[in-house]
Order: C-alpha cells, then sequence, then structure tokens
C-alpha cells in the first residue's frame, strides 16, 4: 500500500496515531495491544526518515514515540478529551441514578436528557467542588 502524504499531514497522522495507541494501550499494562503499538513503532520509524528523528527513540530495541514527543503537547489534548469524557460520563451515571437506574425508552428520554445537562452545567460552573460521598454514613 502507498499513502501520499505532505509533511504536515503525516505529522497530523503521528499524532493520531500516539492517541489512539495511548487510548487503547496505555491501562493495559503487560496485556498491550502488540499488533497497535507495531503500527505505531512503524510510523515512527518512518518518521526518522522524513526528517523528524527528534519524533522517535529507540527503547528496549523497539522504535517508540521520543520523549520530546510525548512531552510536545500532544498529552494536553488527550487530557483536554479525557477530562470532557469524564463529565460527560459522570453526568449520566449520574442522572440514572437519580432515575433508579430505569430503562431509557421514548418515554423518559427527555427526563434522562434534562438531569445530564443540570449536571454537566453544575460541573461547567463548579467542577467536582459540590460532589460528596457519605463515606461514614452520616
Amino acid at each position: 500500500m502507498k499513502i501520499e502524504l505532505t509533511n504536515k499531514q503525516f505529522r497530523r497522522l503521528l499524532d493520531m496515531v500516539y492517541i489512539g495507541n495511548w487510548i487503547l494501550n496505555s491501562t493495559r499494562g503487560e496485556d498491550r495491544f502488540a499488533d497497535y503499538d507495531e503500527v505505531e513503532s512503524l510510523l515512527f520509524t518512518r518518521a526518522t526518515l522524513e526528517g523528524m528523528p527528534s519524533f522517535a527513540e529507540l527503547y528496549q530495541g523497539e522504535v517508540i514515540p521520543s520523549r520530546a514527543f510525548a512531552e510536545g503537547g500532544i498529552h494536553e489534548a488527550i487530557a483536554e478529551y479525557e477530562n470532557n469524557v469524564f463529565f460527560d460520563i459522570l453526568a449520566e451515571d449520574l442522572a440514572r441514578r437519580d432515575m433508579d437506574d430505569a430503562p431509557i425508552d421514548e418515554s423518559n428520554y427527555a427526563e434522562l436528557a434534562s438531569r445530564i445537562d443540570a449536571y454537566i452545567a453544575e460541573f461547567e460552573q463548579h467542577g467536582t467542588d459540590n460532589v460528596l460521598v457519605d463515606i461514614d454514613g452520616r
């Protein structure tokens, strides 16, 4: 297979591959999806040939994204995504809890959406400052 990319497009592809592999493998420990690591390694090896040698480094015999690449701002994009997803999931989980985890259908979807919107508005204004957990059963 042959794909023609500009340097800018290839740089964006490196970002996307890194982000995708991070999402798939960063929490898996030793149980990583090796085939995704292999694709990432292949593309970062290619980066060294395309005038971007600072983006890759050799680690235990494998080409991986370099520390300079990883610390170059890509994790801010990942963190922003994780932050948004966290609040969306939390809002939906709390809204469903408030509705006693009832199955959602046409009859109660509007109520669920309204509750989610209320939680999202709260999180946008206060973050998690008003989230309390009753640890001692008081």
